[in-house]
């Protein structure tokens, strides 16, 4: 277009049509996250709910990391009626409905009355926008072209952002005025910018359409190929060890900062000035960062320097605790992990989706994903309070940043050994197929 010509060479990249598509993918993938999280856990603390309670709902997302065990279905089932504006297509529809329709019935649940209603509809949100997750990462990866991922993953990371951030921050404004049941209906808009841009752009030009799964043996096979395929590769085990430590200290330290929050005294309007705010524009600065440091240094290089990043941002929070209530204290760690949380989301991101073959996209890049956090929120819903209370904020948060280690280390050490390079699919070096005739 004559338009970008005018658009520093830098900038121009993000305003190709598949780039600004995953904007407004990312934008519907982050909202159901923080309907259950941060939100939902601002939610329970000021209805008087136990620490132990609290940070037990984040068992909440282990729905997401269960969600390769029916990617498959994404990948092989036809949805009828809506099926023939293509398979993504329906699917974004069919998941985008489900969503607006499992936050809407988290809003009518009153926690003070049943802490067990409101699990039963956190773990739907979480199972819903799972599915949404697994089809919008699906035709994210299949809509960008190779030379596009690092852009894309950092267009996807702005849409999270913005769409987590909004509504967090909408339901936090709108609790106090009309309660969090309005807050949560008020949300479930944020599920739409995914669906429309489905309907505007229609299928991707890399999606393959495998065969229909009927039988037993064959639903099983579509569940193990993606795995064997993976397994098959040169130091296929210790590239999923990587995914499985490197995020344990980041997991474990984010799903608490709201408790800290809390018992620092915190209001919900500081709050969404300083962590919301503040965290937001570091978010995206961090987003920028990270891109250029892709461009320039490479995935490697640049994946490497944001786990160091943000392995030591979670030592900020262990000075803000041992500060107390400060606004410039928590303006200053929320915008260094939002910083440091950005450039892993391009880089990390990236090299994640290079990782999948387009012959199991949608099955593959569920398994990385779950995998990349699994470890973090078994550790958080399981333990996470109890460590508070054991330790205290700043010596939890002390732990966080020791965790990251083990992840740092051995990225380092698959670096040396040429692993990173050897472990890319064919998403990360396959360009668009031509399109077949009708």
């Amino acid at each position: 277009m004559g338009w970008r010509r005018h658009v520093p060479a830098v900038v121009r990249p993000y305003t190709e049509t598949a780039p600004v598509a995953a904007f407004f993918l990312g934008m519907s993938s982050g909202f159901p996250y923080a309907m259950i999280g941060a939100t939902l856990t601002t939610r329970l603390a000021q209805d008087g709910i136990d620490k132990k309670a609290v940070t037990a709902f984040t068992l909440a997302f282990l729905v997401y990391n269960l969600k390769w065990l029916w990617a498959w279905v994404v990948d092989g089932v036809r949805i009828p009626l809506i099926g023939r504006l293509g398979k993504r297509v329906s699917w974004l529809l069919l998941a985008g409905v489900m969503v607006m329709a499992a936050v809407a019935n988290l809003a009518l649940v009153d926690p003070s009355a049943s802490l067990i209603a409101t699990a039963y509809a956190a773990i739907l949100v979480g199972f819903a926008g799972a599915t949404y997750d697994i089809v919008i990462d699906a035709y994210r990866i299949e809509l960008l072209k190779p030379e596009q991922l690092g852009v894309g993953s950092g267009m996807t990371q702005y849409g999270w952002r913005i769409g987590s951030v909004a509504a967090g921050a909408l339901a936090l404004v709108l609790a106090d005025r009309i309660g969090w049941q309005g807050a949560y209906l008020a949300c479930a808009m944020f599920a739409l910018p995914a669906m429309l841009t489905g309907l505007l752009l229609g299928e991707p030009a890399r999606h393959r359409d495998p065969a229909e799964r009927r039988a037993v043996g064959a639903v099983m096979q579509s569940i193990t190929g993606p795995l064997t395929e993976f397994f098959r590769r040169k130091g296929a085990f210790l590239v999923l060890l990587f995914i499985l430590l490197h995020k344990i200290g980041d997991t474990l330290a984010n799903l608490t900062f709201r408790l800290l929050f809390d018992d620092l005294g915190f209001t919900n309007d500081e709050i969404a000035i300083y962590d919301i705010g503040i965290g937001f524009w570091a978010y995206l600065i961090g987003i920028f960062v990270g891109g250029i440091l892709y461009a320039r240094l490479g995935m490697k290089r640049s994946v490497l320097i944001s786990l160091i990043l943000m392995g030591v941002s979670n030592f900020s929070f262990a000075a803000l605790a041992s500060v107390g209530h400060s606004n410039w204290g928590m303006a200053g760690a929320i915008g260094f992990e939002n910083f440091a949380s950005g450039i892993g989301g391009v880089t990390v991101i990236a090299y994640f989706s290079a990782l999948c073959d387009l012959r199991f996209t949608a099955a593959q890049y569920a398994l990385i994903s779950a995998a990349a956090s699994i470890v973090g929120r078994v550790l958080t819903g399981t333990s996470a309070g109890a460590l508070i209370e054991r330790f205290g904020y700043v010596d939890f948060y002390l732990l966080t940043t020791a965790l990251a280690v083990p992840g740092i280390a051995l990225f380092w050490l698959m670096m040396r050994a040429g692993l990173i390079d050897a472990s890319v699919g064919t998403a990360g070096t396959e360009a668009p197929a031509p399109q077949s005739p009708a």
